[in-house]
């Protein structure tokens, strides 16, 4: 039986509220002179087929129609959704339907059972059967997408609070969209949008997304090591954010570990989060913890003087000072501020100058935020613009073609208007 709590004061309401009503949902139409609408074949709306992976509880509906909802599952389960969209005369993207909902296979239940030997506990043989079947499915899915591709590239992406398995797709079409047909596109989607819980269920989804970073682990893993596969890039949005970044700390101390660079292991290209939804202290020593500690084993010992290849990885945050949602996330935790809120001429972006080399970039975005400062990464055409250009065209910010507003070192601003160039 669901139990309900009542909401907090007015206040903290109103900022769930934001929080949950800031996302575009339908399919956006293409800004004409923008990058995105190069990414379009000559077919302006083609059917799309995503994979997803999902820790969510799957439903089946009278007729049999395959879902997924709001509440936890202990397996992981993936598959393929069919979107289905038109064009209108005028050559602008019309409505998406998810036409159909396939589900491919799934891991075993956690916890994996075990068993005892003289030596201690390993896992029971059965268990690891059917992990590295589940394993090998998926890999063989994204294999048979990537095959007819000239990139080789996956573009994954994390939703944020209060989305449902539906939002989370409807969000991943239009993002490959934007990006065209030449990626493979796939949603990782956690147990969000349901009604439990106080300030409209964001502090139940913020516990599923920790109850899901493992999981989002295993299939972060399980994408970067798929033979042929040559590049990864993962986006997060919002709380989605916080969930990529927690998994990504897990595996980068698991390289570490190894003596792996995680980027030449997962072929992590881009890591981009939009309007990240972490305390900012947070974010900056999931970003740097490994690098600020020296005495984590490197093999079999520390090493003091370890170097962490970087390979081709980039990370790119976009914030918002007047996301009033993340403003809202804030009085809500007691957060000094929130990663997505960050001005970058501000006393609270010098922490993340600690990055000597060229790491990551900060991009703020000041105007068109969307409904309560907090949707733009699919609502502000500047921004879809500068996402295209840098994960389809490779351009780095103030490159011919992507004229962001240099603020200072690694960190810039989305011009508004198509003939403002980026100071260099």
């Amino acid at each position: 039986m669901r139990h309900f709590r009542s909401p907090g004061p007015p206040a903290v309401l109103i900022g769930a509220i934001l929080l949950c009503a800031c996302t575009p949902n339908a399919l956006l139409p293409l800004p004409a002179s923008s990058p995105e609408v190069r990414a379009q074949s000559a077919a302006q709306a083609p059917d799309l087929d995503l994979l997803y992976v999902t820790d969510r509880a799957k439903t089946v509906n009278p007729s049999g129609a395959v879902s997924y909802g709001p509440e936890r599952s202990y397996t992981v389960s993936f598959g393929s959704i069919d979107v289905h969209g038109g064009a209108g005369s005028s050559g602008a993207t019309g409505d998406m339907t998810l036409a159909g909902v396939t589900e491919l296979g799934r891991y075993p239940e956690v916890p994996y059972p075990a068993e005892i030997t003289a030596a201690g506990y390993r896992r029971a043989p059965q268990v690891v059967a059917a992990h590295e079947q589940a394993v090998a499915t998926l890999q063989g899915e994204i294999r048979k997408r990537i095959s007819p591709t000239d990139r080789k590239e996956v573009v994954v992406f994390i939703h944020g609070y209060n989305k449902t398995f539906a939002d989370a797709a409807e969000s991943t079409a239009n993002l490959c969209r934007l990006l065209g047909p030449d990626f493979v596109c796939l949603v990782l989607t956690w147990p969000a949008g349901g009604s439990r819980g106080a300030f409209l269920g964001y502090n139940v989804d913020r516990e599923s997304g920790e109850f899901a970073v493992s999981d989002m682990r295993k299939a972060i893993r399980a994408i970067g090591e798929t033979p042929g596969v040559r590049a990864v890039d993962l986006l997060g949005h919002s709380r989605g954010a916080d969930v990529l970044a927690s998994a990504l700390h897990l595996l980068g101390v698991e390289s570490y570990v190894s003596r792996a660079s995680i980027a030449e292991r997962l072929k992590i290209r881009n890591i981009v989060l939009f309007a990240p939804d972490i305390d900012i202290d947070v974010a900056t020593t999931k970003i740097f913890d490994v690098f600020s500690d020296p005495d984590l084993p490197y093999g079999a010992r520390k090493n003091l003087n370890a170097v962490i290849r970087q390979g081709s990885l980039h990370l790119t945050i976009y914030s918002s000072p007047s996301d009033q949602a993340l403003d809202m996330a804030s009085k809500i935790f007691g957060s000094r501020l929130r990663l997505g809120q960050l001005d970058l001429t501000g006393p609270e972006a010098k922490a993340l100058r600690a990055d000597p080399g060229h790491f990551a970039d900060l991009i703020e975005v000041d105007r068109d935020t969307g409904a309560f400062g907090h949707g733009y990464f699919l609502s502000n055409p500047a921004v879809r613009s500068d996402l295209v250009a840098m994960i389809r065209d490779r351009l780095n910010p103030g490159d011919p073609g992507r004229p962001l507003i240099e603020i200072g070192k690694a960190f810039w601003r989305i011009p508004q208007g198509e003939t403002q160039t980026a100071r260099r």
